[in-house]
């Protein structure tokens, strides 16, 4: 059912609006005693998750008695940053969402459907998990808030992602990606349906179709005034998922009619500090960038490559290699069997030697950001030749060069007509 939809590539809703949206949404849902709302965590801050959480929170006060952020495989919020995203809620309400730990199993999905949905490409059932606290905690609703974007993993993020991999576990998380990765990532990012999807929806369909899930769903885009709230799409169904994806396309994704030769990305040092997430510069834009070219990542906050130890000390171990030899390297070694994602990861973070990428940390060595297989510059000198206090998103002129800036790459998609077919 659909309780709240409005948005246009051109509309910017305003606080007023969107408290007034929550409230409407909230009150055509009749009386509920126990909520949990699962919002992103802070590397989702533009999303403006946190201020509709703030407002669930005004409307519900102590029936709102659990809030989860969506983790996925991302470390724990701390209180700072949670304080700083959902001012006004309080911190004693959020709890931590352990993929490894928390879940408990709801179902699984065939081997057959997956091997029809990935045209052969894999075969294997995937295990479906959610946090133990949706099944135990007995709530009469629970809120999955987030942000509708591209995205290199699934095609368009949010709706069921946010409850089967935000708060999921490790066995769906490692396999759904890594069906995404051995697909091809050019054949899944800005598409609405795709293989990883389909299982999803499967599981929706299947194994939680009696809890009492709402989606809150944005899409932010760029204006002249800086980031805008373009649509917001509240509803308990995938037709309001689908209407959020259309208008995020028009709004995120960048289609180019010329190719990049150098792309320079800048990475917020409060959001991106591992390569797990700052490789959102490479995901976004390989479809962009020509051959021989250049992807610079400005990356002051980066140090480490893996959310967790042991994510790190795998990518740290195999590196940013070419798919085919991630894919041996999975064949051959139990520890990316056991951990499909970082396999999935390090093909999305290849070029596949078509163009350089190079990394310029504010924290990490010349010698570990070369031992994974990107190049390295001194992030000093580079901020200086590259200074994203004075370059504006999109074309350039940089001592005579033309490059293209991207500020944040996690609010958009980039690609060359050419090259999305």
């Amino acid at each position: 059912m659909n309780y709240f939809e409005k948005g246009s590539a051109n509309y910017a809703f305003n606080s007023d609006e969107i408290k007034a949206a929550i409230f409407a949404a909230l009150d055509k849902l009749g009386t509920r005693k126990k909520v949990l709302a699962i919002p992103p965590d802070f590397t989702r801050f533009h999303s403006r998750a946190g201020e509709l959480t703030r407002y669930v929170y005004e409307y519900y006060g102590n029936r709102l008695t659990d809030i989860l952020p969506a983790l996925g495989t991302h470390v724990p919020m701390t209180e700072e940053e949670i304080r700083k995203m959902y001012p006004g809620v309080p911190v004693s309400l959020f709890r931590v969402h352990n993929w490894r730990e928390d879940v408990v199993t709801v179902g699984t999905v065939p081997s057959e459907f997956v091997k029809e949905v990935s045209e052969g490409a894999l075969d294997y059932s995937v295990p479906v998990q959610v946090n133990k606290l949706l099944l135990e905690g007995n709530y009469d609703l629970i809120l999955s808030i987030g942000q509708v974007v591209p995205h290199e993993v699934i095609g368009m993020a949010n709706h069921n992602k946010n409850i089967f991999v935000g708060v999921g576990g490790s066995e769906c998380i490692n396999k759904s990606h890594f069906i995404g990765a051995v697909y091809g990532m050019e054949r899944i990012m800005g598409r609405t349906l795709s293989p990883v999807r389909k299982v999803l929806n499967y599981a929706s369909e299947n194994f939680t179709q009696n809890l009492p899930i709402v989606y809150l769903q944005t899409v932010i885009a760029e204006g002249k005034d800086g980031l805008q709230m373009r649509g917001l799409f509240i509803g308990d169904d995938y037709e309001c998922f689908e209407k959020a994806s259309e208008l995020s396309l028009e709004t995120n994704f960048h289609m180019m009619d010329r190719e990049m030769k150098k792309v320079v990305v800048y990475l917020d040092p409060e959001e991106f500090r591992s390569t797990w997430l700052g490789n959102k510069s490479v995901y976004r834009t390989r479809m962009a960038i020509a051959d021989g070219g250049d992807l610079i990542v400005l990356a002051p906050g980066l140090r480490q490559f893996g959310e967790d130890q042991t994510i790190d000390k795998l990518i740290r171990k195999y590196g940013y290699v070419h798919t085919p030899q991630v894919l041996k390297s999975v064949k051959e070694n139990e520890d990316l069997q056991n951990n499909l994602s970082v396999a999935a990861h390090l093909i999305h973070g290849t070029s596949e030697g078509r163009f350089r990428i190079t990394y310029c940390p504010g924290h990490l060595t010349r010698q570990e950001i070369e031992s994974v297989g990107f190049q390295y510059a001194d992030l000093n000198e580079m901020m200086k030749k590259y200074n994203p206090a004075v370059l504006k998103d999109g074309w350039n002129e940089v001592s005579g060069e033309e490059i293209y800036y991207i500020s944040n790459p996690a609010l958009g998609l980039w690609a060359y007509k050419e090259r999305f077919k």
